[in-house]
């Protein structure tokens, strides 16, 4: 049997839907789209954290389903359902009665993006957070071996990756269950990226991360490690965090950021924010904003607390909508109100052009939804100050590319087919709430990513040419 993809499902025979068990809204739109192909007579296999955490809703009956842990089985299931069968796929992988991280990391891959490989380093997590439906269809911690990540590292870069996004429930918690940890994989990954290629971590909690944080400082600081970290507060009052059983406090997030502020300069620091959580208080929701006015966060993920069907949050006593729903908006309000750039003038960033940009306003639309309106430092920019830049993604806009320098801060330059995938120098002549506008030097040089050099460990003073 042969199987092609159809980039319309209108003609498709088969819809392969995934899903997000997140939020409400997420499975609103899984549960829709399921019922679209079946008015269109269309056979459907259903993926992802919804039908792994609830394989038993009426919506789902009679559909195939394929687990998170059997992805790489996805043609034997496409076959059987196209065939007018029905099957199921949901058990967890284990090799000698150990759980393991998921499919193979060395599958044939079509990247969305060409130029970003995205590697999960780890499945599941150690939290038992009240409020969180992906640990009922993820599980508990399954990590990856070194081996197969920096295999799989070393792959995407001889497929003409340049960027690599380390993903998973949290990063953090890597390696706890094969007894190593996240800096030791960091280090390895390291040595394997190649000049002109960089590293980009994803989120953490904050328990996981605060016995290693002089070791991660090092890390950021590294010149093909971009100096970002995502790392979610959710409330900065203790009595909810008890609530939601985060395994920290306040003071803990904040000795993580004010610790990775000072010892990695010009960090961008990323959080989210739970709106409403049941028996969030008004003082408890006050003192998450001071904590967000005190820290005035360049990128924050506001979200409103939506009760998950199955999650201890949900059987608690709930703040009122209109309550919860102030909140997110006086938070939003905040956010805002202050600007990274109001003290940014012309200047000169080295660029790495990702994105090319959609204006609406002062919307950058070629931004993910979550990180639209945010990721920017703090940090200092002088005029004529020189940075590289990595270009890894075009978008709508024919005029622009949008560029990363080292801390993850997006500018946005010219649109020129050279820069794609390579380095280049800019000079910053605007900045506004959501994006900075750069202008390539003259003299600026491009760098294109090499396989013939990775960086040793202790490298870390700055990019080369």
């Amino acid at each position: 049997m042969y199987i092609y993809i159809s980039e319309n499902a209108a003609e498709a025979d088969l819809w392969l839907l995934n899903s997000c068990t997140v939020k409400s809204p997420a499975e609103d739109h899984f549960r829709n789209s399921i019922k679209k192909a079946q008015e269109g007579k269309k056979k459907v296999v259903l993926a992802g954290c919804v039908p792994q955490a609830q394989p038993r809703q009426d919506y789902l009956q009679g559909l195939s389903i394929i687990g998170v842990q059997q992805i790489d089985r996805v043609v034997e299931v496409v076959e059987e359902t196209i065939k007018g069968h029905s099957v199921r796929l949901l058990g967890q992988k284990k090799d000698n009665g150990k759980r393991l991280g998921g499919a193979r990391l060395d599958l044939p891959k079509i990247r969305k993006n060409p130029l970003i490989e995205i590697i999960s380093i780890n499945t599941g997590c150690l939290n038992a957070c009240t409020y969180c439906k992906t640990k009922h269809a993820r599980g508990e911690l399954a990590s990856y071996s070194i081996e197969e990540l920096v295999n799989r590292g070393k792959q995407s870069f001889q497929e003409g990756v340049c960027e690599i996004w380390l993903t998973s429930e949290d990063t953090g918690a890597y390696g706890r269950d094969i007894g190593t940890d996240l800096p030791t994989l960091l280090w390895k990954l390291v040595e394997v990226i190649p000049e002109g290629a960089m590293l980009r971590l994803g989120m953490t909690n904050p328990p996981y991360i605060l016995e290693h944080l002089e070791e991660m400082a090092k890390i950021l600081n590294h010149p093909r490690v971009y100096a970002f970290l995502h790392v979610p507060v959710q409330s900065a009052s203790d009595s909810v965090l008890m609530d939601m059983k985060r395994e920290y406090c306040v003071a803990d997030f904040k000795r993580v950021v004010d610790f990775l502020k000072t010892k990695v300069p010009g960090i961008t620091i990323a959080t989210d924010v739970i709106c409403g959580f049941p028996g969030e208080t008004d003082e408890d929701f006050q003192e998450t904003m001071k904590l967000v006015a005190e820290y005035r966060f360049p990128s924050l993920f506001i979200n409103q607390f939506y009760p998950r069907p199955g999650t201890p949050a949900a059987k608690m006593h709930q703040v009122p909508a209109q309550t919860k729903k102030q909140r997110t908006k006086e938070l939003s309000k905040l956010f805002h109100s202050y600007n990274p750039y109001d003290h940014k003038q012309p200047a000169v960033q080295p660029l790495w052009p990702k994105q090319v940009a959609v204006f609406c306003k002062t919307f950058v639309l070629s931004i993910p939804e979550r990180e639209r309106g945010s990721i920017w430092s703090e940090r200092q920019v002088s005029i004529g100050e020189r940075q590289k830049v990595l270009v890894t993604e075009e978008s709508f806009d024919s005029k622009f590319y949008v560029a990363h320098n080292k801390f993850y801060e997006q500018i946005l330059v010219p649109k020129n087919p050279e820069f794609m995938g390579k380095m280049v120098e800019v000079d910053i002549f605007e900045a506004g709430k959501h994006f900075m506008r750069g202008q390539p030097v003259s003299e600026a040089k491009v760098f294109t990513p090499s396989l013939t050099r990775p960086f040793a460990r202790g490298e870390v003073s700055g990019l080369t040419e």
